[in-house]
């Protein structure tokens, strides 16, 4: 049985690659092929969406990828006019003969328009970019769109703008963990460069591993993601970092009150081998903490290093490493005294990721090759450093090969991939039911999916993603759906999808404070699976003004979450549970030259079902039915920015509905009696008497946060950034912690204000 699973998409594979090839030999034996890289001429960064058309007898055409590749196949012999154009560039053009046959490789870099390039930037967006302008859960975000919301740093970060969004619910500014749509932040599958990150987003909740200095864009797919995306039931986060300037060599240096930052970047060999290097450390001990007098008993840092080269005018490689770190204390000692974060702390989690990126585009067909290998560390630990209660690791090898395949205006992707897992755990104990010490997975699978336009407008991509664990003896055939309907100014999208997730991560969410995370492969043959449902309209009411609405629905089965007991924290055993999420999103953005406003609403309700033995005796049910802790029922933020020659000026309010908790009824001590024990020797357990699960809610969520920016030139090429601001302008006590046993109240962060300096030499 694991020889036929471990086979099937060996097969699978073989069968897409030989049904490919035949409309290759008996398409494309008449005509010719055109195709190619297409890149900045200032600093060689790919560009995406740069149409490609060549004008002659007959019209052909298509758009660049993330890569910057483009592909024109079956065009006739003959004369052709091609021509390469993206808005903020000076258009390319050029003669072409091609013969029958024929396969040619031309590649190009398209020099920046300087005359209109200012004003095309704040004034018009390229195609699929804003904050409405979401296509069925899918949103592409830029680092302009990031440097939009306010920030105590100088340079914006992902997790900042993520935070923004409708269906995004975060813990607050502490924490470090994001719930999309209904989903664990477990559920959500992150990618850098194709690498999968555990957890990327720091304890300190403005920030991450992805600032927007070292990022190229970000796709976010808050569900119904294509066949290519996998293992995860929520969400997909996958983000593109820049390959670092080929013609020139730049430095950026920033200090704020949070953070410090370096970022280097240039050419080893001019116009064909490039890096770039990134480092961030925290000086929340010397900078935050001085500025409110209160202690903020957080450390975090991360740092990137990307090498990418041109090997040939057909190949492109990369390679991208990541590491980061967090040290916290949450929701403990926090009675006035003073925490020595250097000889005890609470929670740490530490991220080591390095993959290695192929494409290339193969000699005589119109296909597109990349191949993907990584391997990725989470380590998470809980207790005194050096000696810690509870530890956690999970070590991901990864290698994927995918193929872009394109006929006329269609095209067809496929893909084979291999995952192999290992999970360590020291737990105490803790989560009797499972066996955890050492553990190995092994997953392989395919993909396929298509993209084709019916009639006018209609655009559909179907797909299935094939999964297999041979350790376990299971195999997860998931459809997949995409559609877009354009008409004129509107445009309908949908999607929906199976999906199955078989490394799962456990967390006690009776406990708001607790971020300590366990991985570990499902712990039964339930696997826990969803389905998504997403329908959406987004319309462009002028050139400057869009609204959008999109609907969503998941069904979730086979969870795992804490058993409902009276033991306080991380110590229970698990439970099975079924659950659903639903809601809408509704946006609207303005983006003008001196002004953008976003203002956005986010409606959901998230239940679970839980099945646990001891139900009927706690509550006379056969299961009980509950909102989780991240069901935020209203979520409302209002974004603008005014761009003056003084200064610009960024603005944001976001409201959060009350969050589910745990109300108590009282306290008592525990003792097992596992034989004569003396009462008056043996320490008692303290254990909490809860009411119902998350029967209460928490009070509501708001904060205003301003800021001030404007950018002088010091010298050639030389730039001097100054960020003021103001965190949580009218000090509201927003909630984020209360220990029941201490009666200690932990708020989110208070009035904070900051200044940061960002000096900008070269590129």
């Amino acid at each position: 049985m694991p020889f036929k699973l471990l086979s099937l998409p060996r097969y699978l594979a073989a069968t897409l690659l030989l049904c490919s090839l035949i409309p290759a030999y008996t398409s494309f034996g008449q005509n010719a092929i055109v195709r190619g890289f297409i890149t900045d001429f200032d600093n060689g960064e790919p560009l995406e969406g740069v149409n490609v058309v060549l004008r002659g007898t007959t019209f052909h055409g298509s758009v660049s990828d993330r890569d910057g590749v483009y592909v024109v196949s079956q065009i006739p012999p003959g004369d052709y006019i091609l021509e390469a154009s993206y808005i903020g560039y000076e258009t390319y053009s050029e003669n072409l003969s091609l013969a029958a046959g024929i396969t040619v490789t031309l590649s190009y870099a398209l020099v920046p328009d300087l005359a209109f390039l200012d004003e095309i930037i704040v004034e018009d967006e390229a195609p699929g970019e804003g904050a409405a302008n979401v296509v069925a859960g899918q949103q592409t975000i830029r680092p302009r769109d990031i440097d939009l919301i306010p920030t105590p740093d100088v340079s914006g970060d992902l997790a900042n703008y993520l935070t923004a969004l409708p269906g995004v619910v975060s813990t607050g500014d502490r924490g470090g963990q994001l719930f999309i749509r209904g989903g664990e932040p477990t559920q959500n599958l992150v990618l850098l460069d194709g690498i999968p990150i555990y957890q990327p987003f720091h304890v300190v909740g403005f920030f991450s591993a992805f600032p927007s200095d070292v990022i190229s864009r970000a796709e976010l797919f808050a569900g119904g993601y294509g066949s290519e995306y996998g293992g995860r039931l929520s969400s997909v986060l996958d983000v593109s970092s820049r390959n670092g300037n080929k013609q020139d060599f730049g430095a950026r240096l920033s200090i704020a009150p949070f953070v410090s930052t370096a970022t280097l970047e240039g050419p080893l060999a001019t116009g064909s081998v490039s890096f770039l290097a990134s480092i961030r450390e925290s000086v929340v001990e010397n900078g935050v903490e001085r500025v409110i007098n209160q202690e903020l008993p957080y450390r975090f840092g991360d740092r990137l290093a990307k090498l990418h080269a041109v090997l040939t005018n057909k190949s492109r490689i990369s390679v991208t490493a990541l590491s980061t770190y967090d040290r916290a204390r949450i929701g403990e000692d926090l009675q006035g005294s003073i925490i020595d974060i250097d000889r005890t702390t609470n929670i740490t989690w530490e991220n080591r990721a390095l993959g290695v990126r192929y494409v290339m585009l193969p000699s005589a067909l119109p296909m597109l090759g990349r191949v993907n290998m990584s391997v990725s560390q989470l380590r998470t630990e809980s207790g005194p450093i050096g000696d810690p209660d509870r530890l956690v690791s999970v070590t991901q090898y990864s290698t994927s090969a995918d193929v872009s395949y394109s006929i006329g205006q269609s095209n067809y992707d496929w893909g084979i991939f291999t995952n192999t897992y290992t999970l360590d755990s020291q737990l105490g104990g803790q989560y009797q039911n499972i066996d955890f010490n050492r553990e190995f997975v092994t997953e392989v699978g395919a993909y396929v999916k298509t993209v084709v336009y019916i009639g006018s407008g209609l655009q559909l991509s179907p797909g299935l993603r094939i999964q297999a664990f041979p350790s376990k003896a299971q195999t997860f055939y998931e459809p997949r759906l995409r559609a877009v309907y354009v008409q004129g100014p509107t445009r309908f999208s949908a999607a929906a999808g199976k999906y199955h997730q078989e490394i799962v991560g456990l967390n006690d969410r009776r406990d708001i404070g607790n971020v300590f995370t366990a991985w570990t492969a499902s712990p039964r043959q339930d696997v826990p699976s969803a389905w998504h449902f997403i329908a959406g309209v987004q319309r462009s009411l002028n050139r400057s003004m869009e609204v959008s609405l999109e609907g969503y629905y998941k069904d979730m089965s086979n969870l795992f979450i804490s058993e409902w007991t009276a033991l306080p924290r991380f110590n229970t055993n698990l439970q099975n549970a079924d659950g659903w999420s639903s809601g809408a999103d509704l946006r609207f953005e303005i983006d003008k030259q001196v002004f953008y406003s976003l203002v956005s609403y986010g409606f959901s309700v998230t239940e679970y079902e839980a099945k646990q033995r001891t139900i009927p005796i706690w509550f006379g049910n056969e299961s009980e039915i509950f909102n989780p802790p991240h069901d935020r029922r209203h979520q409302i933020t209002v974004l603008s920015k005014l761009r003056t020659s003084l200064a610009d000026l960024n603005v944001q309010w976001k409201f959060g509905s009350g969050l589910p908790y745990n109300q108590v009824l009282g306290f008592d001590g525990f003792i097992f009696m596992d034989g004569p024990v003396d009462l008056f020797e043996r320490p008692a357990v303290p254990r909490v008497i809860y009411d119902r699960p998350y029967d209460g809610r928490l009070p509501t969520y708001h904060r205003l946060d301003v800021n001030l920016e404007r950018t002088f030139n010091i010298g050639p090429n030389a730039n001097l950034a100054v960020n003021a601001g103001v965190i949580n302008t009218y000090n509201r006590d927003n909630l984020f912690y209360f220990d029941l046993f201490t009666l200690g109240r932990v708020n989110q962060l208070p009035f904070v204000p900051s200044l940061g300096l960002k000096l900008e030499v070269g590129s």
